[in-house]
């Protein structure tokens, strides 16, 4: 019954199939505000979990537009092939971040991040 507002970023938590494609299973995270974080409201809908993101270390590659799963496909390609061989990193999960409101029509910012080992 609280309303929170919306948070940047949206995070969806991406599984990459064998070619490199989406997997149907994502979990899409927003960020609980601030003044929530010690005591945040309790999910009325039991298929919202609240769960803490321990802290990570991350690779990251920012693109703009509004983001389709074909672009963080993309970026991802393009990350891993910036990274090379030599950086350790999750390969069976990465995060796809959106960070403005739908109704901003430029100057938007999109990140595709690995997890580094």
């Amino acid at each position: 019954g609280v309303g929170m507002g919306m948070t940047a970023p949206v995070s969806i938590t991406a599984f990459p199939a064998e070619d490199g494609s989406l997997q149907q299973k994502v979990k899409v995270s927003l960020r609980i505000p601030s003044q929530f974080q010690a005591n945040p409201p309790h999910p009325s809908d039991e298929s919202i979990k609240i769960e803490e993101r321990q802290e990570m270390t991350i690779y990251s590659m920012q693109f703009g537009g509004y983001a389709k799963e074909v672009d963080y496909v993309n970026y991802a390609a393009k990350l891993e092939s910036a990274l090379g061989s030599e950086a350790a990193y999750r390969k069976d999960f990465y995060f796809c971040n959106g960070y403005d409101p739908p109704m901003k029509p430029f100057g938007r910012r999109n990140e595709v991040w690995f997890v580094k080992e």
